[in-house]
């Protein structure tokens, strides 16, 4: 055999030897660091939980809401007030008094439970009697989530608290304070509005309707777990 043969013939297997030492490696290195792009893990939504069987500021019928389209879930901003009893939650908030005069919380008793439109919805709130122009007070810090105006609520307001997870809605108002907006940030004990009759409320009979509900991880002013009030500023 000549030199030049004899070369190639050394030259081939080694060539051979570094392709599966090559191979080797890479699967050690795959093996090693694992996938560098693994699929997204995408968390679905349980179905929205239903209000009840009409929502006060449109007087609509309301069911529960599809889930919908997949999405990752919403992270709640506190741990607090996860599988904890949110009138418990509530509670701990230190909310005030709506009204700044005079209010006797002994009086909300059964508000909750009382039906309305010849019983085919529930009343969901506690109704708070006081004279027309009465100052209307955020509970506590938060958020205008929405000023409304509708046949039923009236003149109402949706407040988000700082957390969102809950919201206060003021209803049957005469009117907002000047400058009131959505989105801005109020404070607790700042007057938002003043007690009156509009909407469904008889003209004869001023008062403040408020309710309290949870809110879902949309975060809808609209929709949420209604709570009873009473429960959470009873002594």
């Amino acid at each position: 055999m000549s030199p030049r043969g004899r070369r190639r013939g050394r030259v081939i297997p080694v060539l051979i030897a570094c392709f599966y030492a090559g191979v080797a490696v890479g699967w050690w290195i795959h093996a090693a660091i694992g996938d560098p792009h693994p699929e997204a893990l995408v968390a679905t939504s349980p179905p929205a939980a239903t209000i009840g069987e009409a929502n006060e500021s449109t007087g609509e019928p309301l069911g529960t809401v599809s889930a919908g389209p997949p999405r990752v879930a919403a992270v709640s901003p506190t741990a607090e007030t996860i599988g904890a009893d949110p009138i418990a939650v509530l509670r701990r908030h230190d909310l005030r008094l709506p009204l700044e005069d005079d209010v006797d919380v002994d009086d909300w008793k059964g508000h909750f439970a009382q039906r309305r439109g010849g019983g085919a919805r529930g009343h969901e709130a506690v109704d708070i009697l006081a004279p027309r122009h009465t100052p209307v007070v955020a509970v506590e810090d938060g958020t205008i989530a929405r000023l409304f105006n509708s046949k039923a609520g009236g003149i109402t307001i949706y407040q988000f608290d700082p957390t969102e997870q809950f919201c206060y809605y003021y209803a049957h108002l005469q009117r907002y304070v000047p400058g009131l907006h959505d989105g801005q940030r109020i404070s607790k004990g700042e007057v938002i509005g003043y007690v009156g009759t509009t909407g469904n409320a008889s003209p004869n009979t001023p008062h403040l309707h408020f309710a309290i509900f949870q809110l879902t991880d949309a975060k809808r002013w609209w929709e949420g777990r209604p709570i009873d009030p009473y429960l959470v500023f009873k002594d």
